[in-house]
C-alpha cells in the first residue's frame, strides 16, 4: 500500500512512480486529495497501469494494475 495522504504535489506522483519502479502487477494508493487523484491517475496511465478510485469518508482509494 502507498500513503500519499497530507503530501502536497508532485510528491504523491513521486512516490507512486518510485513504487512502480519494483513492478508489482497491482497496488493500492491511498489519498486524500482529488487534484492528486488525477495526476496519480494520469501518471499511472502513461506507465502502463489502468487506475480505479473510490472515496472513502473524504479520502481516496486508488487501485492500480497492470495493463
Amino acid at each position: 500500500m502507498i500513503d500519499v495522504r497530507g503530501l502536497s504535489c508532485p510528491q504523491p506522483v513521486i512516490q507512486v512512480k518510485k513504487a512502480l519502479e519494483k513492478k508489482e502487477a497491482s497496488y493500492e494508493v491511498l489519498l486524500d486529495s482529488m487534484v492528486s487523484v488525477e495526476n496519480v491517475k494520469r501518471f499511472a496511465a502513461s506507465a502502463g497501469y489502468k487506475a480505479e478510485f473510490r472515496e472513502e469518508n473524504g479520502e481516496y482509494r486508488m487501485n492500480l494494475s497492470k495493463l
